[in-house]
Protein backbone atom coordinates (compact mmCIF):
# COMPACT_ATOMS: atom_id res chain seq x y z
CA UNK A 1 0.00 0.00 0.00
CA UNK A 2 2.51 2.33 0.81
CA UNK A 3 5.08 1.48 -2.79
CA UNK A 4 1.36 2.17 -4.05
CA UNK A 5 1.31 6.08 -2.73
CA UNK A 6 4.31 6.63 -3.59
CA UNK A 7 3.97 5.35 -6.80
CA UNK A 8 0.82 7.85 -6.82
CA UNK A 9 2.48 10.27 -5.58
CA UNK A 10 5.51 10.71 -8.17
CA UNK A 11 3.00 10.32 -10.77
CA UNK A 12 0.88 13.41 -9.59
CA UNK A 13 4.15 15.30 -9.22
CA UNK A 14 5.37 14.24 -12.52
CA UNK A 15 2.28 15.44 -14.41
CA UNK A 16 2.61 18.73 -12.68
CA UNK A 17 5.96 19.24 -14.08
CA UNK A 18 4.96 17.75 -16.98
CA UNK A 19 6.37 19.85 -20.55
CA UNK A 20 3.95 21.10 -22.70
CA UNK A 21 4.65 20.72 -26.22
CA UNK A 22 2.81 23.06 -28.55
CA UNK A 23 2.36 23.78 -32.18
CA UNK A 24 2.11 27.20 -33.72
CA UNK A 25 -2.12 26.21 -34.18
CA UNK A 26 -1.89 25.53 -30.16
CA UNK A 27 -0.04 28.86 -30.01
CA UNK A 28 -2.57 30.81 -31.72
CA UNK A 29 -5.65 29.59 -29.79
CA UNK A 30 -3.87 30.49 -26.69
CA UNK A 31 -3.14 33.86 -27.99
CA UNK A 32 -6.69 34.40 -29.00
CA UNK A 33 -7.70 33.41 -25.31
CA UNK A 34 -5.55 35.29 -23.69
CA UNK A 35 -4.55 38.42 -25.45
CA UNK A 36 -5.60 41.81 -23.68
CA UNK A 37 -6.06 43.71 -26.87
CA UNK A 38 -7.86 41.00 -28.46
CA UNK A 39 -10.09 41.19 -25.21
CA UNK A 40 -9.82 45.00 -25.57
CA UNK A 41 -11.87 45.14 -28.70
CA UNK A 42 -13.66 42.47 -28.56
CA UNK A 43 -15.45 44.74 -25.90
CA UNK A 44 -15.41 47.74 -28.14
CA UNK A 45 -17.17 45.60 -30.69
CA UNK A 46 -20.07 44.71 -27.73
CA UNK A 47 -20.24 47.94 -26.65
CA UNK A 48 -21.04 49.64 -30.14
CA UNK A 49 -24.11 46.59 -30.12
CA UNK A 50 -25.12 47.88 -27.62
CA UNK A 51 -25.22 52.06 -28.96
CA UNK A 52 -26.84 50.76 -32.07
CA UNK A 53 -29.66 49.06 -29.69
CA UNK A 54 -29.39 52.23 -28.25
CA UNK A 55 -30.19 53.65 -31.15
CA UNK A 56 -33.10 51.85 -32.45
CA UNK A 57 -35.00 52.24 -29.25
CA UNK A 58 -36.02 55.72 -30.61
CA UNK A 59 -38.38 53.92 -33.06
CA UNK A 60 -39.93 52.13 -30.12
CA UNK A 61 -42.73 54.33 -27.39
CA UNK A 62 -41.47 55.97 -24.26
CA UNK A 63 -43.86 54.96 -21.37
CA UNK A 64 -43.26 57.27 -17.75
CA UNK A 65 -44.90 56.82 -15.03
CA UNK A 66 -44.88 58.99 -11.99
CA UNK A 67 -46.11 58.53 -8.60
CA UNK A 68 -46.69 61.31 -5.94
CA UNK A 69 -47.92 62.25 -2.68
CA UNK A 70 -47.75 65.02 -0.47
CA UNK A 71 -49.68 67.95 1.19
CA UNK A 72 -51.41 70.94 -0.50
CA UNK A 73 -52.74 74.05 0.42
CA UNK A 74 -55.74 76.62 -1.52
CA UNK A 75 -57.53 79.19 -1.37
CA UNK A 76 -60.85 80.63 -2.17
CA UNK A 77 -62.55 76.83 -1.51
CA UNK A 78 -66.12 77.16 -1.70
CA UNK A 79 -66.41 76.10 1.36
CA UNK A 80 -64.25 78.36 3.12
CA UNK A 81 -63.74 81.22 0.83
CA UNK A 82 -61.80 82.83 3.71
CA UNK A 83 -59.28 80.42 4.44
CA UNK A 84 -55.88 78.40 3.59
CA UNK A 85 -56.94 75.12 3.01
CA UNK A 86 -54.64 72.03 3.56
CA UNK A 87 -55.06 68.78 2.22
CA UNK A 88 -53.46 65.35 0.93
CA UNK A 89 -52.68 64.51 -2.56
CA UNK A 90 -51.97 61.45 -4.28
CA UNK A 91 -51.18 61.73 -7.77
CA UNK A 92 -50.66 58.90 -10.40
CA UNK A 93 -49.68 59.84 -13.74
CA UNK A 94 -49.15 57.74 -17.27
CA UNK A 95 -47.28 59.40 -20.22
CA UNK A 96 -46.75 57.98 -23.45
CA UNK A 97 -44.58 59.34 -26.50
CA UNK A 98 -44.30 57.55 -29.72
CA UNK A 99 -41.99 58.99 -32.93
CA UNK A 100 -44.33 59.35 -35.71
CA UNK A 101 -41.89 60.82 -38.68
CA UNK A 102 -38.46 62.79 -38.29
CA UNK A 103 -37.19 63.31 -42.05
CA UNK A 104 -34.99 60.12 -41.65
CA UNK A 105 -33.11 61.41 -38.37
CA UNK A 106 -33.77 58.55 -36.31
CA UNK A 107 -33.16 56.08 -38.94
CA UNK A 108 -29.85 57.90 -40.38
CA UNK A 109 -29.11 57.55 -36.61
CA UNK A 110 -29.26 53.79 -36.66
CA UNK A 111 -27.86 53.43 -39.86
CA UNK A 112 -24.53 55.19 -38.38
CA UNK A 113 -24.85 53.41 -35.17
CA UNK A 114 -25.05 50.14 -37.63
CA UNK A 115 -22.07 50.82 -39.83
CA UNK A 116 -20.49 51.76 -36.64
CA UNK A 117 -20.43 48.57 -35.13
CA UNK A 118 -19.49 46.94 -38.44
CA UNK A 119 -16.53 48.61 -38.24
CA UNK A 120 -15.71 47.89 -34.63
CA UNK A 121 -16.44 44.43 -36.07
CA UNK A 122 -14.07 44.17 -38.12
CA UNK A 123 -11.35 46.05 -36.88
CA UNK A 124 -11.42 43.24 -33.85
CA UNK A 125 -11.22 40.58 -36.73
CA UNK A 126 -8.22 42.43 -38.70
CA UNK A 127 -6.30 42.23 -35.26
CA UNK A 128 -6.93 38.67 -35.06
CA UNK A 129 -5.36 38.09 -38.43
CA UNK A 130 -2.95 40.02 -36.93
CA UNK A 131 -2.38 38.13 -33.65
CA UNK A 132 -2.27 35.24 -35.67
CA UNK A 133 0.74 37.00 -38.06
CA UNK A 134 2.59 37.85 -34.86
CA UNK A 135 2.13 34.63 -33.34
CA UNK A 136 3.39 32.68 -36.21
CA UNK A 137 6.80 35.58 -36.48
CA UNK A 138 7.04 34.30 -32.91
CA UNK A 139 6.71 30.73 -33.17
CA UNK A 140 9.55 30.90 -36.41
CA UNK A 141 11.82 33.04 -34.54
CA UNK A 142 12.24 30.32 -31.60
CA UNK A 143 12.25 27.50 -34.24
CA UNK A 144 15.53 29.61 -35.85
CA UNK A 145 17.03 29.93 -32.50
CA UNK A 146 16.55 26.17 -31.81
CA UNK A 147 18.12 25.28 -35.58
CA UNK A 148 20.98 27.65 -34.30
CA UNK A 149 21.74 26.16 -31.42
CA UNK A 150 22.03 23.42 -33.08
CA UNK A 151 24.63 24.67 -35.46
CA UNK A 152 26.83 26.18 -33.22
CA UNK A 153 26.60 22.74 -30.72
CA UNK A 154 27.61 21.06 -34.41
CA UNK A 155 30.53 23.60 -34.69
CA UNK A 156 31.76 22.80 -31.11
CA UNK A 157 32.14 19.17 -32.16
CA UNK A 158 34.17 19.94 -35.19
CA UNK A 159 36.50 22.39 -33.15
CA UNK A 160 36.69 19.85 -30.62
CA UNK A 161 37.55 17.30 -33.48
CA UNK A 162 40.26 19.61 -34.34
CA UNK A 163 41.68 20.52 -31.21
CA UNK A 164 42.19 16.70 -31.12
CA UNK A 165 44.03 16.61 -33.90
CA UNK A 166 45.87 19.43 -33.80
CA UNK A 167 47.14 17.95 -30.38
CA UNK A 168 48.08 14.13 -32.37
CA UNK A 169 50.07 16.24 -34.85
CA UNK A 170 51.82 18.01 -32.56
CA UNK A 171 53.00 14.73 -30.46
CA UNK A 172 53.85 12.99 -33.85
CA UNK A 173 55.88 16.59 -34.76
CA UNK A 174 53.72 16.83 -37.23
CA UNK A 175 52.27 20.19 -36.30
CA UNK A 176 53.71 22.75 -34.23
CA UNK A 177 52.29 24.12 -31.17
CA UNK A 178 50.25 27.27 -32.24
CA UNK A 179 47.55 24.86 -34.47
CA UNK A 180 46.95 23.72 -30.82
CA UNK A 181 46.58 27.07 -29.43
CA UNK A 182 44.68 28.13 -32.64
CA UNK A 183 42.01 25.21 -31.84
CA UNK A 184 41.65 26.24 -28.77
CA UNK A 185 40.75 29.35 -29.74
CA UNK A 186 38.26 28.67 -32.24
CA UNK A 187 36.97 25.95 -30.13
CA UNK A 188 36.21 28.99 -27.16
CA UNK A 189 34.66 31.33 -29.82
CA UNK A 190 32.48 28.68 -31.32
CA UNK A 191 31.32 27.96 -27.21
CA UNK A 192 30.43 31.58 -26.80
CA UNK A 193 28.90 31.52 -30.33
CA UNK A 194 26.55 28.42 -28.37
CA UNK A 195 26.26 30.29 -25.44
CA UNK A 196 24.54 33.49 -26.69
CA UNK A 197 22.24 31.44 -29.15
CA UNK A 198 20.92 29.82 -25.66
CA UNK A 199 20.39 33.40 -24.43
CA UNK A 200 18.72 33.86 -27.93
CA UNK A 201 16.22 30.98 -27.31
CA UNK A 202 15.32 32.42 -24.32
CA UNK A 203 14.41 35.50 -25.35
CA UNK A 204 12.69 34.69 -28.13
CA UNK A 205 10.35 32.64 -25.95
CA UNK A 206 10.05 35.65 -23.69
CA UNK A 207 8.83 37.88 -26.87
CA UNK A 208 6.59 34.38 -27.28
CA UNK A 209 5.31 34.74 -24.24
CA UNK A 210 4.08 38.18 -24.34
CA UNK A 211 2.51 37.87 -28.09
CA UNK A 212 0.55 34.79 -26.27
CA UNK A 213 -0.19 36.51 -23.17
CA UNK A 214 1.16 34.00 -20.79
CA UNK A 215 1.33 35.84 -17.80
CA UNK A 216 3.03 33.21 -15.64
CA UNK A 217 6.78 34.11 -14.57
CA UNK A 218 7.52 30.38 -15.39
CA UNK A 219 5.63 28.87 -18.51
CA UNK A 220 6.95 24.87 -18.52
CA UNK A 221 5.89 24.74 -22.17
CA UNK A 222 8.27 24.29 -25.73
CA UNK A 223 7.35 24.86 -29.29
CA UNK A 224 7.34 21.41 -31.60
CA UNK A 225 10.49 21.46 -33.97
CA UNK A 226 10.68 18.94 -36.16
CA UNK A 227 14.62 18.19 -37.00
CA UNK A 228 15.84 20.00 -40.04
CA UNK A 229 17.15 17.71 -42.77
CA UNK A 230 19.88 20.52 -43.68
CA UNK A 231 20.61 18.87 -47.50
CA UNK A 232 17.41 19.09 -48.90
CA UNK A 233 15.65 22.29 -47.14
CA UNK A 234 14.52 23.87 -50.26
CA UNK A 235 12.74 20.55 -52.17
CA UNK A 236 10.79 20.86 -48.72
CA UNK A 237 9.59 23.78 -48.91
CA UNK A 238 5.72 24.76 -49.24
CA UNK A 239 4.49 26.01 -52.64
CA UNK A 240 2.37 29.34 -52.23
CA UNK A 241 -0.73 28.69 -54.32
CA UNK A 242 -1.25 32.47 -55.88
CA UNK A 243 -0.68 34.29 -58.24
CA UNK A 244 0.45 38.20 -57.46
CA UNK A 245 -2.53 39.39 -59.28
CA UNK A 246 -5.18 37.14 -57.50
CA UNK A 247 -3.32 37.25 -54.11
CA UNK A 248 -4.14 41.51 -54.45
CA UNK A 249 -7.96 40.44 -55.79
CA UNK A 250 -7.83 38.21 -52.68
CA UNK A 251 -6.88 41.28 -50.47
CA UNK A 252 -9.39 43.33 -51.65
CA UNK A 253 -12.63 41.19 -51.14
CA UNK A 254 -11.00 39.37 -47.92
CA UNK A 255 -8.78 42.45 -45.62
CA UNK A 256 -10.69 43.46 -42.95
CA UNK A 257 -9.19 46.76 -42.64
CA UNK A 258 -10.94 47.30 -46.34
CA UNK A 259 -14.09 46.35 -45.12
CA UNK A 260 -13.48 48.50 -41.98
CA UNK A 261 -12.75 51.70 -43.87
CA UNK A 262 -16.02 50.63 -45.94
CA UNK A 263 -18.24 50.27 -43.31
CA UNK A 264 -16.30 53.78 -42.52
CA UNK A 265 -17.72 55.37 -45.17
CA UNK A 266 -21.09 54.19 -44.65
CA UNK A 267 -20.88 55.65 -40.42
CA UNK A 268 -19.96 59.38 -42.54
CA UNK A 269 -22.86 58.94 -45.19
CA UNK A 270 -25.38 58.38 -42.38
CA UNK A 271 -23.86 60.53 -40.10
CA UNK A 272 -24.33 63.52 -42.50
CA UNK A 273 -28.13 62.59 -42.89
CA UNK A 274 -28.99 62.78 -39.71
CA UNK A 275 -27.10 66.42 -39.79
CA UNK A 276 -29.07 67.48 -42.96
CA UNK A 277 -32.52 66.24 -41.01
CA UNK A 278 -31.99 68.65 -38.48
CA UNK A 279 -33.72 71.14 -40.84
CA UNK A 280 -36.88 69.83 -40.54
CA UNK A 281 -39.61 69.17 -38.15
CA UNK A 282 -40.20 66.13 -36.07
CA UNK A 283 -43.35 64.31 -35.18
CA UNK A 284 -44.95 62.78 -32.39
CA UNK A 285 -47.82 61.77 -30.85
CA UNK A 286 -48.14 62.01 -26.69
CA UNK A 287 -51.09 60.93 -24.46
CA UNK A 288 -51.31 60.71 -20.65
CA UNK A 289 -53.73 59.67 -17.77
CA UNK A 290 -53.73 61.31 -14.04
CA UNK A 291 -55.44 59.91 -11.44
CA UNK A 292 -55.67 62.34 -8.26
CA UNK A 293 -57.15 61.49 -4.89
CA UNK A 294 -58.10 64.45 -2.54
CA UNK A 295 -60.11 64.68 0.38
CA UNK A 296 -60.99 68.49 1.00
CA UNK A 297 -60.04 69.63 -2.95
CA UNK A 298 -62.49 66.49 -4.52
CA UNK A 299 -65.12 68.81 -5.73
CA UNK A 300 -62.64 71.13 -7.20
CA UNK A 301 -60.02 68.79 -8.66
CA UNK A 302 -60.84 65.88 -11.21
CA UNK A 303 -60.47 62.76 -10.27
CA UNK A 304 -59.38 61.46 -13.65
CA UNK A 305 -58.41 63.15 -16.67
CA UNK A 306 -57.18 62.17 -20.21
CA UNK A 307 -55.04 63.87 -23.24
CA UNK A 308 -54.14 62.84 -26.65
CA UNK A 309 -52.51 64.88 -29.20
CA UNK A 310 -49.83 65.29 -32.52
CA UNK A 311 -47.30 67.66 -31.62
CA UNK A 312 -44.85 69.55 -33.85
CA UNK A 313 -40.97 69.54 -32.91
CA UNK A 314 -39.31 72.24 -35.30
CA UNK A 315 -36.15 74.20 -34.30
CA UNK A 316 -36.75 77.20 -36.88
CA UNK A 317 -32.75 78.58 -36.09
CA UNK A 318 -29.91 78.13 -34.21
CA UNK A 319 -27.35 80.59 -34.96
CA UNK A 320 -25.97 79.28 -38.08
CA UNK A 321 -24.82 75.64 -36.08
CA UNK A 322 -26.85 73.48 -38.39
CA UNK A 323 -25.14 74.75 -41.76
CA UNK A 324 -21.82 74.37 -39.86
CA UNK A 325 -22.65 70.51 -38.82
CA UNK A 326 -24.20 69.41 -42.20
CA UNK A 327 -20.77 70.84 -43.55
CA UNK A 328 -18.34 69.41 -41.56
CA UNK A 329 -20.53 65.86 -41.73
CA UNK A 330 -20.19 66.48 -45.45
CA UNK A 331 -16.33 66.64 -45.33
CA UNK A 332 -16.14 63.53 -43.14
CA UNK A 333 -17.70 61.62 -45.37
CA UNK A 334 -14.75 62.74 -48.39
CA UNK A 335 -12.40 62.34 -45.36
CA UNK A 336 -13.93 58.92 -45.22
CA UNK A 337 -13.96 58.11 -48.89
CA UNK A 338 -10.61 59.14 -49.23
CA UNK A 339 -8.64 56.94 -46.18
CA UNK A 340 -10.76 54.31 -48.28
CA UNK A 341 -9.00 54.55 -51.26
CA UNK A 342 -6.07 54.92 -49.55
CA UNK A 343 -6.26 51.58 -47.69
CA UNK A 344 -6.78 49.97 -51.04
CA UNK A 345 -3.35 51.85 -52.42
CA UNK A 346 -1.84 50.56 -48.82
CA UNK A 347 -3.03 47.21 -49.16
CA UNK A 348 -1.75 47.22 -52.88
CA UNK A 349 1.32 47.88 -51.75
CA UNK A 350 1.85 45.68 -48.65
CA UNK A 351 0.73 42.18 -50.84
CA UNK A 352 2.86 43.30 -53.38
CA UNK A 353 6.10 43.81 -51.21
CA UNK A 354 4.67 40.72 -49.24
CA UNK A 355 4.35 38.81 -52.43
CA UNK A 356 7.76 39.59 -53.64
CA UNK A 357 9.27 38.94 -49.98
CA UNK A 358 7.96 35.61 -50.06
CA UNK A 359 9.68 34.52 -53.60
CA UNK A 360 12.55 36.51 -52.32
CA UNK A 361 13.17 34.40 -49.42
CA UNK A 362 12.40 31.70 -51.35
CA UNK A 363 15.49 31.97 -53.87
CA UNK A 364 17.46 32.82 -50.65
CA UNK A 365 16.88 29.64 -49.52
CA UNK A 366 17.71 27.90 -52.99
CA UNK A 367 20.96 29.64 -53.35
CA UNK A 368 21.85 29.21 -49.31
CA UNK A 369 21.17 25.51 -50.07
CA UNK A 370 23.51 25.40 -53.10
CA UNK A 371 26.20 27.31 -50.59
CA UNK A 372 25.92 25.23 -48.27
CA UNK A 373 27.24 22.19 -50.44
CA UNK A 374 30.04 23.95 -51.78
CA UNK A 375 31.08 25.25 -48.75
CA UNK A 376 30.54 21.41 -47.37
CA UNK A 377 32.64 19.94 -49.98
CA UNK A 378 35.44 23.32 -49.35
CA UNK A 379 35.91 22.44 -46.28
CA UNK A 380 36.50 18.58 -46.58
CA UNK A 381 38.81 19.39 -49.18
CA UNK A 382 40.65 21.76 -46.59
CA UNK A 383 40.85 18.99 -44.27
CA UNK A 384 42.36 16.63 -46.40
CA UNK A 385 45.15 19.52 -47.79
CA UNK A 386 45.85 20.35 -43.83
CA UNK A 387 46.14 16.74 -43.15
CA UNK A 388 48.41 16.37 -46.03
CA UNK A 389 50.60 19.57 -45.11
CA UNK A 390 49.31 21.50 -48.29
CA UNK A 391 47.84 24.04 -46.01
CA UNK A 392 48.21 25.86 -42.85
CA UNK A 393 45.44 26.02 -39.80
CA UNK A 394 43.96 29.29 -41.08
CA UNK A 395 42.67 28.00 -44.52
CA UNK A 396 41.23 25.55 -42.67
CA UNK A 397 39.63 27.22 -40.01
CA UNK A 398 38.29 29.47 -43.01
CA UNK A 399 36.01 26.76 -44.99
CA UNK A 400 35.03 25.66 -41.51
CA UNK A 401 33.61 28.98 -40.57
CA UNK A 402 32.66 29.26 -43.94
CA UNK A 403 30.80 25.71 -43.60
CA UNK A 404 28.97 26.67 -40.43
CA UNK A 405 28.06 30.19 -41.67
CA UNK A 406 26.43 28.39 -44.49
CA UNK A 407 24.72 26.02 -41.88
CA UNK A 408 23.20 29.39 -40.22
CA UNK A 409 22.38 31.21 -43.31
CA UNK A 410 20.03 28.31 -44.69
CA UNK A 411 18.47 28.37 -41.51
CA UNK A 412 17.68 31.82 -41.08
CA UNK A 413 16.50 31.48 -45.26
CA UNK A 414 14.45 28.49 -44.19
CA UNK A 415 12.33 30.16 -41.29
CA UNK A 416 12.35 33.64 -43.47
CA UNK A 417 10.66 32.16 -45.88
CA UNK A 418 7.70 30.92 -43.74
CA UNK A 419 7.31 34.13 -41.71
CA UNK A 420 7.28 36.19 -44.98
CA UNK A 421 3.92 33.79 -45.76
CA UNK A 422 2.96 34.62 -42.61
CA UNK A 423 2.66 38.18 -43.70
CA UNK A 424 1.78 37.32 -46.45
CA UNK A 425 -1.41 35.98 -46.09
CA UNK A 426 -1.86 38.45 -43.26
CA UNK A 427 -1.74 41.32 -45.67
CA UNK A 428 -4.28 39.60 -47.80
CA UNK A 429 -6.48 38.60 -45.27
CA UNK A 430 -6.21 34.83 -45.00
Amino acid sequence: MKILNITTALTLVSTLYATEIYTVDDLILKALENSPELHISSANYEASKSRYTLANANYRPTLDLLVSAGEGGQNNVPTKPNDMVNDSIILGKLSVEQLIYDFGKTSSNSESFKYDSQSYANSYKQQISDKKKEVRSAYYHVLQNIALINVNTENIKLNEAQLYRSQKYFDAGIKTKIDISDAKVELIKSKLDLKKSQYDLKLSYAELDRVIGFKNINNNYEVYAKKLDLAHLYNSLTEYDLALKDAIEFAYTNRYELKKQTANVSTSKANSQVAASEYYPSLYFNADYTKQHVDTFKNIVPKNQWQASVNLNWNIYQGGAKDALTQEKKIQVDIAQSNLQYSRLLIKTQTTQAYLNVYKAKDSVELSQSLLKVSNEKFHQASQRYEYGLSDFIELQQARQGYIDAMASLVIDYYNYYNSIAVLDNAIGK
